[in-house]
């Protein structure tokens, strides 16, 4: 008997927002988070745009004393966790310590700290290099700064899989409450990567989009005109909780994860199966997973990168899977507005995802304005649209042929 698993508090830190009103105002909105960067020096590199966070204060979510000794991604981390306890109506009492856990996930971890650091040693002065430096560093630090300020003293680790980060955090986490290990688990993705060493790399790997002179339109997923990612940066942080722990305390849920699907291309060190292979069996394993059938799906939130190879793997993966239904289902990127987020992004999309869910509607795929012909699926780009998801699944592909993809069930009016 496996025990059901509620998502019951959701927390963002992202370049369209720092609270889920002002995310979702944005988000269904079709507004934009990508601008010119500022955070690093681009003006020798071919991309010189970013989705940056904005407004954001660490002041508020920790002591400047305690902001000075966590990287950038850690402190984005415990923002959003911070969130989305407040969201959950979590306070200490609610939750036994010893059964609740921490994973967040994160694709690179402290590079701002790591290129920082680095910079003293080529300069010859590394006996200036901070006694945090390592702690600042290390990708799992997020999970357990988090564990020690909220006194979780469950399963703690961190998911490194690249841009399925975050995506695999929340599938470990929900695997773990289901076999009994957990009552509840924090769980999401952080990154903090918009340094000029990731954004040159990037840039030499032709991955990133050179749209320099506008770049609210340059994140295209499904696009003709799309010519790579825009890298951004930002936190999603959800609570999941075993649904008997989450109905005693009254919890308002925002779903069920009922299912999870992980699989590897095995093909190539950035590129995607060709034809979806490993995609496809990530989803169709999510399906299963939950002991559903592909019918049950209704809408899917799709990886959608806005690169060449990328965006056109997803479309037959989803039409492998779905067979003649894949073009009746509404799908979209929210990648067209927050740009990718790296290893925090399967987490902010789940989130987008929830509250589509939760407000009956889908956002648009922004600057889908000429459609590829390979990609010739539904990706909502006439606007909002109103609708009610029954189950969706929401993808995420990272580096290394990484695929997860997680399904969700609609719970609120009794569905």
């Amino acid at each position: 008997m496996r025990n059901r698993v509620a998502i019951t508090g959701l927390g963002v830190i992202s370049p369209i927002g720092n609270t889920l009103n002002v995310f979702w105002d944005n988000l269904i909105n079709g507004r934009s988070g990508i601008a010119l960067t500022t955070k690093c020096d681009c003006s020798d590199l071919a991309s010189k745009i970013s989705g940056e966070i904005k407004d954001y204060d660490p002041l508020n979510y920790m002591t400047k004393k305690e902001s000075r000794r966590v990287d950038l991604s850690q402190q984005y981390a415990i923002a959003a966790a911070d969130l989305s306890f407040d969201d959950a109506g979590l306070k200490t009492g609610d939750y036994d310590p010893n059964r609740t856990g921490v994973i967040i996930g994160s694709g690179i971890g402290g590079i701002i700290t790591f290129e920082n650091q680095h910079s003293l040693v080529v300069a010859g002065k590394a006996g200036r290099i901070s006694p945090f430096f390592i702690p600042m560093m290390i990708p799992d630090m997020a999970a357990g700064v988090v564990s020690i300020r909220r006194d979780c003293r469950g399963p703690n680790y961190a998911a490194v899989s690249a841009c399925a980060s975050g995506a695999n955090a929340i599938g470990d986490a929900y695997q773990i409450i289901q076999r009994g290990a957990a009552d509840v688990m924090i769980t999401g993705g952080t990154e903090a990567s918009i340094t000029r060493t990731a954004v040159a790399g990037f840039c030499n790997a032709k991955a990133l989009s050179t749209r320099n002179d506008s770049p609210e339109t340059a994140s295209r997923p499904f696009d003709k005109d799309r010519d790579g990612f825009v890298i951004s940066e930002g936190a999603g942080v959800m609570i999941l909780e075993n649904w008997e722990h989450a109905q005693k305390r009254g919890a308002k849920i925002y779903g069920e994860l009922e299912g999870i699907g992980m699989s590897a291309d095995a093909h190539h060190i950035t590129a995607p199966h060709p034809e979806g292979d490993g995609a496809a069996r990530a989803m169709q394993a999510a399906i299963d997973d939950a002991g559903v059938s592909p019918d049950d799906i209704n809408y899917i939130n799709t990886h959608g990168t806005s690169t060449d190879l990328g965006d056109v793997a997803e479309t037959l993966a989803i039409k492998r899977v779905f067979g003649d239904r894949a073009k009746d289902i509404p799908s979209n990127s929210t990648k067209s507005m927050t740009g990718h987020l790296l290893g925090a992004t399967g987490a902010v999309e789940l989130i987008a995802s929830l509250l589509q869910l939760e407000n009956k509607k889908l956002h648009q795929t922004v600057n889908l304005d000429n459609q590829d012909e390979q990609c010739d699926l539904y990706y909502v780009h006439d606007g909002p649209k109103d609708y009610e998801i029954s189950r969706l699944l929401s993808n995420s592909f990272g580096f290394g042929g990484h695929n997860v993809s997680l399904l969700v069930k609609n719970c609120l009016d009794g569905m």
